[in-house]
């Protein structure tokens, strides 16, 4: 298992938390450090059955300098701006050993993850 991690999330946090509670092994990946490849962030989306922009923090202040809320949906454009520009990426994701993903911001994901 896996957890994207974010410290200075509250939501990030409250999901390691409850990884470790749970007693499950995980591995964590600051992902703001440690960015996802194009090719990470298009086998992530296939786990979670999401396209980029569903994943994407809108009202951060790049999102907003790039003009993401009207841009088109080209699926290469989104996955480079991820890829180059961590920060936008929702967080945490959860992915399971058994190939699901999750965004695990309210109980019922991070449950999900957790079963």
């Amino acid at each position: 298992m896996e957890i994207w991690h974010n410290s200075r999330c509250s939501k990030s946090r409250a999901a390691k938390a409850a990884l470790e509670e749970a007693g499950l092994e995980f591995s964590e990946r600051r992902y703001l450090e440690d960015a996802p490849s194009v090719a990470e962030l298009e086998e992530v989306l296939g786990k979670l059955g999401l396209e980029p922009w569903d994943i994407t923090r809108m009202n951060e202040p790049v999102a907003k300098e790039l003009g993401l809320r009207d841009a088109e949906h080209d699926r290469k454009r989104w996955l480079e701006t991820l890829a180059a520009h961590p920060s936008l990426i929702q967080r945490p994701i959860v992915i399971t050993d058994d190939g699901r993903a999750y965004v695990a911001r309210d109980e019922d994901s991070l449950g999900q993850a957790l079963s």
